[in-house]
């Protein structure tokens, strides 16, 4: 089966964010197929001009599609810890079946945060960032390197460590981030309390 992947674009009243990262995102994906020419993904979008809309952009080496959907934010107050230490996702790729079964591990919990090999990585949606100490701090073993993630690294607003499960009580803050939140703080108190 042919692997698809995909990019979330941010784009509200018609103003599309952050593009330049998801153009080199998609590039890289590409180049790692094998390819050296690409589509410019502004001239495929056309998101709608009033209100918050997820622009999804569906491609393979062949193909380039776009969808829009107005955006509902998922609120995310509760994660559980779950374990996968074979997980790999470090394409965004249509095929989240790894993903998705995690996700279905939450019980009452709001999403899930992985661990790999005793290393946090990811939630099923979000980077993440933990705060000490006046620095965010974020995974250096992600899962997917997200595009918020690159920028906001790329603008030392957050700086990379290992970041094991014991070492979460060392956290205050907690925030999630892609390209719909942004840099989304779930809590400020203490890191441990999201755990459910």
């Amino acid at each position: 089966m042919k692997h698809k992947f995909f990019e979330t674009i941010k784009a509200l009243d018609g103003q599309i964010f952050h593009l330049r990262y998801h153009q080199e995102r998609y590039e890289s994906v590409l180049k790692s197929l094998g390819m050296t020419e690409f589509k410019t993904l502004l001239e495929y979008l056309h998101p709608p001009h009033k209100g918050l809309y997820k622009c999804r952009v569906v491609y393979d080496e062949n193909s380039l599609e776009v969808s829009y959907s107005e955006y509902v934010k998922r609120d995310v107050k509760k994660v559980k810890l779950v374990y996968d230490d074979s997980i790999e996702y470090a394409q965004k790729a249509i095929n989240r079946e790894n993903i998705d079964a995690l996700f279905g591990l939450r019980e009452g919990c709001d999403d899930v945060l992985i661990v790999k090999n005793s290393f946090i990585t990811d939630t099923s949606i979000a980077n993440v960032a933990f705060y000490k100490e006046g620095i965010w701090y974020t995974p250096r073993t992600p899962l997917l390197n997200g595009t918020t993630r690159a920028r906001l690294l790329e603008m030392k607003k957050i700086v990379e460590a290992d970041i094991r499960e014991a070492d979460l009580k060392k956290y205050t803050g907690v925030a999630l981030l892609n390209a719909m939140i942004e840099f989304d703080i779930i809590t400020q108190e203490n890191a441990g309390e999201i755990i459910c």
